[in-house]
């Protein structure tokens, strides 16, 4: 078994640079409600995809699930293309 059958976390988010080989850095902001002020707001992280055909632009909408450390700092892999940049 390959282990392609666990539950895996996947995150949406948009890749803002594709200039290394085979890999996208990917930016996902997520709405946290502050715990005084009651007031939302929105956290910003970029994770490291792999994406093996170099398929992706600057500005698609990805989807990147957890994958086994490929490098030292890139531990996703890209799932799919949500939506192509215009």
């Amino acid at each position: 078994m390959s282990g392609e059958g666990k539950n895996k976390r996947t995150l949406t988010g948009k890749v803002v640079s594709n200039k290394m080989d085979k890999t996208i850095t990917v930016e996902v902001v997520r709405l946290v409600s502050h715990k005084v002020y009651k007031k939302y707001i929105s956290v910003r992280r970029k994770f490291y995809a792999h994406d093996e055909q170099n398929t992706c632009q600057i500005g698609d909408m990805v989807k990147i699930a957890e994958h086994r450390p490929i490098s030292k700092n890139k531990n996703w892999m890209l799932v799919e293309i949500i939506e192509k940049a215009s």
